[in-house]
């Protein structure tokens, strides 16, 4: 039986006007690629479609058997708003493009290999990773680096439950992630400029400590559902005290390694995202302050919520240990 979310009396709050997001599309512009992106956007690509600015449904999803999260203070964002703005670069590297160039994403078949260090490995079909673990509801904040928020309500399992299916040793020390690279499917993997010039396949990193910590999830679904293809499916990682980058989508590969992995974020501008990317209002991205978010909630385009970024995105008591002793402004 499907579960129904429990609504929210949402009152009418805010949503950043997207004009108003620092977002990462500067350091492409910086590099080159983006004057390419905008050549595409003036054609076939030019604006949201009708259905993003009208807030109509875009995804009709499957309805999922899960464990409802208890209630949180903190107002949902509307699921209209979090199912169109998206960063999903493999989609287009513009806030709509995602929602607008998945429509046609086929999830089955789908394959997640999880490789162990001693190269043991299991493989999950996309039926097993809605059945092999019993589901749950985590409301979490998700923040992104370019300084906007949101809170939503995923569907998912711990990943420590899958990680310990291989029983991994002392010498795993990282968890490798990677998205699905298919050039058909995905057209910012096929044309440079409207992927942003990233090299795909796109590449995620934890410690291991991290990938085991309880509020670390591969979440399924969101909002009752699973998935839509812009926002990760058919599975996707959600950290929720990481900005946003370090929650990887549209999963095919976990790898338990001993070496730290290189990231794709990373890769390309280091000195911008680091490996950690632990939410902290004291470190500023070097082109703006990390100290204040502009959170979608309910309300009009033109409304926005500005609110003070809070350390780990709010989560330091749970997880503030896994970082003592180390020094935050070097390791972010």
């Amino acid at each position: 039986m499907a579960i129904k979310v429990i609504k929210h009396n949402c009152k009418d709050s805010e949503i950043t006007d997207e004009s108003f997001f620092l977002n990462r599309r500067a350091i492409l512009k910086q590099l080159g690629f983006l004057g390419g992106t905008s050549l595409l956007a003036s054609s076939s690509f030019s604006s949201p479609s009708e259905n993003v600015l009208l807030g109509k449904e875009i995804d009709s999803s499957v309805s999922l058997n899960f464990k409802k999260a208890e209630p949180i203070l903190d107002e949902l964002t509307q699921e209209k708003k979090a199912v169109s703005h998206n960063n999903f670069y493999e989609f287009g590297s513009q806030k709509h493009q995602p929602a607008e160039l998945s429509k046609n994403f086929r999830v089955k078949p789908w394959s997640l290999k999880v490789t162990g260090e001693n190269k043991s490995s299991i493989e999950l079909s996309y039926d097993d990773l809605f059945n092999m673990f019993d589901l749950e509801e985590r409301i979490y904040r998700l923040r992104c680096v370019e300084a906007w928020s949101m809170v939503i309500p995923w569907i998912g399992f711990p990943l420590s439950k899958l990680i310990n299916k291989l029983a991994p040793t002392t010498n795993t020390k990282y968890v490798r992630f990677q998205t699905l690279y298919n050039p058909e499917q995905m057209p910012g993997q096929k044309n440079y400029f409207l992927g942003g010039g990233i090299n795909y396949p796109y590449v995620e990193g934890l410690r291991i400590d991290e990938a085991m910590h309880p509020l670390t999830i591969l979440a399924v679904g969101l909002y009752g559902k699973s998935l839509p293809p812009q926002n990760g499916a058919p599975v996707r990682l959600v950290v929720p005290w990481k900005y946003g980058f370090k929650s990887i989508k549209s999963i095919v590969g976990i790898d338990l390694i001993r070496e730290k992995p290189n990231t794709t974020w990373n890769l390309l501008a280091d000195n911008e995202y680091g490996f950690y990317a632990n939410v902290n209002p004291e470190v500023d991205h070097p082109r703006w302050s990390q100290a204040y978010e502009r959170r979608i909630t309910s309300g009009g385009i033109f409304n926005q919520t500005r609110i003070k970024t809070l350390p780990f995105n709010g989560y330091a008591d749970e997880v503030a240990y896994l970082y003592k002793g180390m020094d935050l402004r070097k390791n972010y």
